[in-house]
């Protein structure tokens, strides 16, 4: 197949476009290393040249908070919308749309809206298309994945409240094997929530990651959510991962059911170390 990839030079771009060549897949590249800015990619007519011969897309554009140059209308939902009506215009029948989880009925967040908006626009197309909702993603090479490895391997494990709050990490590699199964899967017009087998608390999260580099359990020093709102308002300048509405998402959990993904993988999901 000829695919077209978004996004490809960040971390799960990266991963995906790896394994798609690896697969034997003809790859057209479309992120900011290639020269491609989606801030300038708001209409169909910028797409088309891409999509030349190309049988299906994958967007895998995504940012965790905006900056000056960064804006989550623009690149989670202006940019899709574009790409999803270019597709319609020039023939490409499979999309793959890398969404999140929380991108739902429930959003709150503009992050969340954003990405629903443009998952909503692409149901409402004919297309074969499938919207994957990832949870927190880990893997080597993850931003958010290092900043968790930081917080575990500190002597006093700092937690939110109690650090109780639910979370479901996937490894990079079930999204990317998700990735890959949809572009021939069938049926088609599937969102699948991509998660772990199963949901546990932060904290746990956190004292797994100190076990997996042979550290003992840590003890925690529980933060009140609004203290740590206050300190995110800060700290969002050094860890953009530190952003308020981060944090609110945290709290309010991150978990769903597997049995979706599981069923695309033909296998179940990894657990967490």
């Amino acid at each position: 197949m000829k695919i077209l990839l978004t996004g490809g030079s960040g971390f799960i771009g990266g991963y995906i476009a790896k394994e798609v060549r690896s697969a034997g897949h003809e790859l057209v590249m479309a992120s900011r290393s290639n020269g491609v800015d989606f801030n300038r990619m708001l209409n169909a007519s910028d797409w088309l040249p891409y999509l030349q011969g190309v049988d299906a897309v994958i967007n895998s554009v995504g940012i965790i908070a905006e900056t000056r140059g960064q804006r989550f209308y623009e690149l989670h939902t202006q940019a899709p919308i574009a790409l999803f009506q270019a597709c319609e215009k020039a023939g490409v029948k499979r999309v793959i749309q890398i969404s999140a989880l929380g991108a739902d009925e429930a959003a709150f967040t503009p992050y969340q809206l954003s990405k629903k908006a443009a998952d909503d626009y692409l149901r409402s197309l004919s297309l074969a298309w499938f919207i994957l909702r990832p949870s927190l993603v880990y893997g080597a090479g993850g931003k958010s994945a290092a900043l968790f490895e930081f917080m575990a391997n500190l002597p006093l494990v700092p937690v939110i409240e109690q650090g109780t709050q639910s979370i479901q990490p996937v490894h990079i590699n079930d999204l990317v094997d998700g990735v890959l199964a949809c572009l021939d899967a069938t049926p088609a017009q599937r969102t699948i929530d991509v998660v772990g087998p199963s949901a546990i608390s932060f904290v746990e999260w956190l004292q797994r990651l100190r076990a997996k580099n042979g550290k003992h359990t840590a003890h925690t020093l529980s933060v009140p959510f609004k203290l740590m709102l206050a300190f995110s308002r800060l700290g969002r300048f050094v860890a953009p991962l530190l952003h308020p509405d981060n944090l609110r998402m945290l709290q309010q959990g991150n978990s769903a059911d597997a049995q979706a993904l599981s069923k695309l993988l033909g296998r179940n999901p990894h657990d967490v170390p």
